[in-house]
């Protein structure tokens, strides 16, 4: 079992790798952990080894590769980048106010294999509290390849519409120009990956060219 201290820093590397593909420096973990030197770091690396979590790469310096995260890690943990802000009930045709925005459900997005690009729909949900100035749009959830980030086959998310995003969030992704996906985004020197949150789906890697973002994913809407 892992201390505290042991995940955080596991878990900041990991991310780090994730997003870059850089190992940080000892400067940049000590800094994460809030901590005055780098002995500190040494010290839960070398325990991280231990374990079996960590192992430094032969002949590069201060490298390091992540074997495994611990089982305990959770959504939070892994998925930091969001929180799905779920809004329990039902999906009615509520009348606008003050507070609410009427924004469009134009289809059905897959969180699994992907399906026919955005469809076409008359249908509107409130969504609260939508700024005026930010466009938004609504699509239902096919599939289960977002799971472990708190987004479920059924669920209907909320997008932020927007052509860039950062790594790490998830977002509504256009392949080949018809091909729609719900999935997480991380961008490299000559290549896109497509992240599920579920380990019986494959991360998928396009060149850039070939994926254009839709939006950015920003709260969902739940039944029960």
């Amino acid at each position: 079992m892992l201390t505290k201290k042991q995940k955080t820093l596991l878990l900041f590397i990991n991310e780090k790798l994730k997003n870059g593909g850089e190992c940080p420096s000892y400067d940049e973990m000590r800094q994460s952990l809030n901590l005055k030197s780098k002995s500190g770091i040494h010290r839960l690396i070398a325990a991280l080894e231990e374990r079996g979590f960590l192992r430094r790469l032969p002949h590069k310096a201060r490298c390091l590769s992540v074997v495994k995260l611990p089982e305990n890690a959770g959504i939070q943990d892994l998925y930091n980048n969001f929180t799905p802000s779920i809004i329990n009930g039902g999906l009615d045709k509520t009348t606008n106010d003050n507070k609410n925005k009427l924004i469009p459900v134009v289809g059905k997005i897959a969180a699994g294999v992907p399906i026919e690009a955005l469809e076409n729909s008359d249908e509107t949900i409130a969504y609260p509290p939508a700024k005026s100035t930010e466009d938004f749009f609504a699509l239902k959830v096919e599939g289960d390849s977002m799971i472990d980030a708190g987004i479920n086959n059924g669920d209907t998310v909320i997008i932020k519409k927007t052509n860039v995003a950062n790594n790490g969030q998830i977002v509504v992704a256009l392949i080949d120009d018809h091909e729609a996906t719900l999935k997480r985004f991380r961008k490299k020197t000559n290549s896109i990956a497509l992240e599920s949150a579920n380990k019986a789906h494959e991360t998928r890697i396009f060149n850039p060219e070939r994926v254009k973002i839709q939006g950015i994913l920003v709260s969902l809407y739940r039944n029960f």
